[in-house]
């Protein structure tokens, strides 16, 4: 597959951070006008590539971006595009859009169970109406808002994080263990109700300042996180379950944080049994803004590696897939496409947890193969 069928629209203007495989081993690469460059000469990772001063001059020339081919889960002809993160923290905001925080109380009062779900659903629309979506988490009216709940029975702990002052942060993958482009994303072999999550991912340097930005898949596992909030790692963090990419897209005069802000989403999923389902994600109506959800993830921590952070988002699929009132599911096979038109198109194509590649490549096998290419040297 050609390589800028993947990346954004302005993929000429744009500077975008990533990783490949190649015969020697992972290795940071930057795009930039219009060319592909391997960085590993002058940083041996993604993580020290962010903070390096002269990075639109480091490289060596890997040809015109039109012209190089990338490999994939259905296509074995190309280069391998990896995840773009290596020694970054992966977290994830959850519950950060009004659609979202519904969802998040569906689950728990379905406890799990999809058929039940419509039923709920239509409950808590009915008393609560709309009164989200204009919240600002946090103030006084939220609180307001959060003593009505409280005594219509209605309270949830995800609508604590939605509207409360305290955002939900959590850590979605180890270092390393997120996959990218082109690769199988996985959900549990004994989840019956699970689901995409198209999002902004925003990518930090060590002091926290936000750097960049990429396009994530955070999959979901609805049914064991509605049976209870302490399975959030069960649901969340498994094998291939993290997919980012297919580039960082570094911010400069052309594209910034305001981008991220005005961004749309889109999500397309496309069955081997031939069902098709679509939605959008405007990140214009998030309830707390980035850069919030940024400074709550540093509240009380360092990253001296930097961090990449999901957004969430205010997707939640409800489409019928297999009968009336049974909701999505995914069905293995299925490719998902995550796209936005300045950040490009992530694409999987959905296994198994226990069917997907094996992670094996870890850290100490990170540093074995840098030692061995002699880059351990290679500072930003």
């Amino acid at each position: 597959m050609d390589l800028v069928s993947c990346l954004p629209a302005d993929w000429r203007d744009a500077r975008l951070l990533g990783r490949v495989m190649t015969t020697a081993g992972p290795s940071p690469v930057l795009a930039r006008g219009g060319r592909l460059y391997d960085l590993s000469s002058h940083v041996a990772t993604t993580a020290q590539a962010v903070a390096l001063d002269d990075m639109d001059t480091a490289g060596v020339d890997m040809g015109p971006l039109d012209e190089v081919t990338v490999a994939s889960a259905w296509s074995a002809q190309g280069m391998q595009l990896l995840s773009p993160l290596d020694l970054q923290c992966i977290k994830a905001s959850g519950v950060t859009f009004a659609v979202s925080a519904l969802e998040r109380v569906i689950e728990e009062r379905a406890r799990g169970d999809a058929d039940a779900a419509n039923a709920v659903r239509q409950s808590i629309l009915d008393r609560i109406g709309g009164d989200l979506k204009d919240l600002r988490p946090g103030s006084d009216q939220a609180e307001a808002v959060k003593a009505q709940l409280i005594a219509e029975g209605l309270w949830s702990q995800y609508l604590e994080v939605a509207i409360g002052p305290y955002a939900e942060i959590f850590t979605k993958a180890p270092v390393l263990a997120s996959v990218g482009w082109g690769a199988e994303v996985g959900v549990r072999a004994d989840s019956a109700w699970n689901n995409p999550e198209p999002e902004v991912v925003v990518v930090c340097d060590p002091s926290g300042r936000p750097v960049g930005a990429s396009l994530g898949n955070d999959v979901n596992l609805r049914d064991i996180e509605g049976r209870s909030a302490l399975l959030l790692g069960k649901a969340k963090d498994n094998n291939a379950s993290a997919s980012v990419g297919p580039f960082i897209r570094l911010f400069d005069d052309g594209f910034g944080m305001d981008d991220v802000r005005a961004a749309t989403v889109r999500l397309e999923v496309e069955g081997t049994d031939g069902f098709v389902m679509t939605g959008e994600s405007s990140m214009s109506l998030i309830s707390r803004d980035p850069e919030e959800l940024v400074r709550q993830t540093l509240s009380a921590h360092q990253y001296p590696d930097g961090f990449a952070l999901y957004l969430g988002t205010m997707f939640a699929p409800i489409d019928d897939r297999d009968a009336p009132g049974k909701g999505f599911t995914h069905k293995i096979g299925d490719r998902v496409r995550v796209s936005s038109e300045k950040l490009g198109v992530l694409e999987n194509i959905v296994a198994t947890c226990d069917q997907a590649p094996p992670w094996r490549f870890g850290v100490l096998e990170l540093m074995r193969n840098l030692a061995g290419r002699g880059l351990l040297g290679a500072t930003a």
